[in-house]
């Protein structure tokens, strides 16, 4: 490669990762998160053509070679657009997990080629950054493809296979004494494969008893171990973009997972042992443990939201589920311009993914100004007239606040404090805890048992008619 296209590579390089570093910061408020995103997409894309300029220009590339990379890199493109503007805003979890398990199968495959075809010396950084690329991708990939079938309801109940930990246990020491093996300087293919065997195993295991209830913090500790993937294939291929690039994500997936176990009064470890949600289970009742449970008629909730001082919106995943964010804002608008106070309690752990709420309201342009994190909107539920809750089930439990039961310890936004509290719900169903709200039999909480798309409708149509 001559000095001047170096030179040039290594600057579009530097800009690319530059643009990764200001497009995460960006990220960090839901008003300037769109125009990250765009920042990110634009640096990504002066770093694929440095790479291109970087082949072409190192006589190493023929027809043949080109073929392959332009095809893939079309088929590539076309699946991840035609996913990104398909799949249902209730479904993005799910390929964001299959989006985890492509990046992690992607950076542990340019580890094995490379090792495949390259030796290293001893005491290099590459068989440390070979080895670990390998496990932590393979684990990546098994885990997040079981994680996306969780999501999808195929095993949203934890599934503990007998002998599973003794497994887990004999996988981790086989790629660990493999691993070892390879950095001391054996350059034996089949050694390495027991690394990737061993880790996609243990991706699978680790995954399988983990219950729905903790997904949101299970992918996003999928993202950071993609994030260091990609970064230990950097060190291997000696890209410094593919090096930052993935070093950020793994360090903010890392950051994201903690503040969401800390969401949830658990650790991460305690996480990763799995057995906290057992999936959406429940019966159509009228009652729960904790007393009886009163419906209320649409025109009433109506009249109840209309003259309300101040309300506040409690989104949750039956929301997404019936994609019911515009009806929801359409509510919002409708009572702000009777001078009701509207604001949107967001939990951290809401919905399926990290941020589902904020994404979801804000496809719908919900001002930001309005989304409220759980400790800013806690405080004033206390004076609030009513507090309408769409679709929000296990983040509004009261029975957080008492040890023994599968949500104790977990913080909760403080609905039960609010004067009213108007439930919007198809059924008594529990969520992904497994165990009844005791918010519903709560005597100042009122049943509005209909799917959520439709309810809001009804409010909103019976909110217009009171005069």
């Amino acid at each position: 490669m001559s000095s001047n296209v170096d030179t040039g590579v290594r600057l579009a390089s530097l800009a690319g990762a530059a643009a990764f570093v200001l497009g995460l910061h960006l990220m960090n408020s839901p008003a300037t998160a769109r125009r990250g995103n765009q920042l990110s997409a634009a640096g990504m894309t002066v770093a694929v053509i440095a790479v291109l300029v970087s082949v072409s220009d190192g006589g190493t590339m023929n027809a043949g070679r080109w073929s392959v990379l332009i095809a893939g890199s079309l088929v590539g493109a076309v699946v991840g657009l035609f996913s990104a503007r398909k799949v249902a805003m209730t479904d993005m979890p799910q390929l964001v997990s299959l989006f985890n398990a492509v990046g992690g199968g992607a950076a542990a495959l340019i580890a094995l080629a490379d090792y495949s075809h390259d030796s290293h010396p001893v005491g290099s950084i590459t068989p440390t950054a070979t080895v670990l690329d390998v496990l932590i991708g393979g684990v990546t990939f098994s885990g997040s493809l079981i994680a996306a079938a969780k999501l999808q309801g195929y095993w949203s109940q934890p599934v503990n296979l007998r002998g599973g930990r003794f497994v887990s246990a004999i996988a981790s020491v086989a790629a660990v004494a493999a691993g070892i093996w390879i950095i001391a300087g054996a350059h034996n293919p089949w050694v390495l494969l027991i690394v990737v065997i061993a880790a996609i195993a243990i991706g699978i295991l680790m995954v399988l008893p983990i219950g729905g209830a903790d997904m949101p913090v299970v992918i996003s500790l999928l993202n950071a171990f993609t994030g260091t993937a990609v970064a230990m294939a950097g060190f291997v291929l000696e890209n410094a973009t593919l090096t930052i690039a993935g070093a950020l994500v793994g360090a903010s997936g890392a950051i994201l997972t903690k503040l969401m176990a800390d969401a949830m009064n658990r650790s991460v470890v305690s996480i990763i042992a799995g057995g906290f949600g057992t999936g959406a289970t429940g019966i159509d009742v009228a009652t729960t443990s904790s007393g009886s449970v009163k419906s209320i008629a649409i025109d009433d909730a109506a009249l109840q939201l209309a003259y309300a001082s101040k309300v506040i919106i409690v989104p949750g995943y039956g929301l997404a589920a019936a994609q019911a964010q515009h009806e929801v804002r359409e509510l919002g608008e409708l009572l702000e311009s009777r001078g009701v106070e509207v604001s949107y309690a967001i939990h951290p752990v809401a919905g399926r993914m990290p941020g589902h709420m904020n994404v979801l309201l804000a496809e719908a342009n919900v001002s930001y100004d309005q989304l409220r994190e759980m400790e800013d909107i806690n405080p004033e539920f206390d004076r609030t007239d009513v507090a309408l809750v769409i679709g929000a089930n296990d983040v509004t439990n009261p029975a957080a606040r008492r040890p023994g039961n599968a949500v104790s310890g977990m913080p909760i936004l403080d609905v039960d404090h609010a004067r009213n509290v108007i439930v919007v719900k198809r059924s008594m169903a529990s969520g992904y805890a497994g165990i009844d709200n005791e918010l519903y039999g709560d005597p100042k909480t009122s049943m509005l048992f209909s799917d959520a798309k439709k309810g809001l409708a009804q409010l909103i149509a019976a909110t217009k008619a009171v005069g």
